[in-house]
């Protein structure tokens, strides 16, 4: 059983990696869970303190997934307009049949809400867009930090276990 839950928390490790910056895979909930499935097995020893504050990290950075490119195009000039206009295109963007759909959607979302506000001032729209992008490019970022710091504890934890591990 240990065998399994070692192969399916590296597997979720790997995918939580991958994930944060690509937006069709979970990113940093993946690799909480492969943490999760290493402290399940017998060999290792279970670490309360460490879940948890790995879960709580988990919830904030995906809450600031969320908010980060809206604090983005408002920071850029974008009126409330383009910042929900941002939120309205991550949230299409999620189900948009397109590639790049969670890229592609704020930035659009926060041009056309700037649209919208003042449609005869389009470098404001595409200044406002641009902050949306950026947005979504540090939040990226910062998801991908996570995920290899909680790759790095994987991997000391599997480290040493290692001896029962294995």
């Amino acid at each position: 059983m240990d065998s399994l839950l070692l192969t399916l928390s590296f597997i979720c490790m790997i995918v939580g990696v991958f994930g944060s910056f690509l937006p069709v895979l979970p990113g940093l909930s993946s690799c909480w869970v492969g943490l999760l499935l290493l402290y399940l097995t017998k060999a290792v020893e279970n670490n309360y303190w460490v879940l948890g504050i790995t879960f709580a990290i988990t919830i904030i950075i995906t809450v600031l997934d969320y908010i980060i490119p809206s604090k983005g195009t408002k920071k850029f000039g974008g009126s409330s307009y383009g910042v929900w206009g941002t939120n309205i295109g991550l949230i299409v963007g999620i189900f948009a049949p397109i590639p790049f759909g969670v890229i592609i959607g704020p930035f659009v979302g926060a041009f056309l809400g700037e649209l919208i506000y003042d449609s005869k001032n389009h470098e404001r729209a595409l200044k406002a867009a641009t902050g949306s992008l950026l947005g979504f490019l540090a939040s990226s970022f910062i998801n991908f930090m996570f995920c290899i710091i909680f790759l790095g504890l994987y991997l000391h934890l599997v480290w040493e276990y290692r001896s029962i591990l294995f």
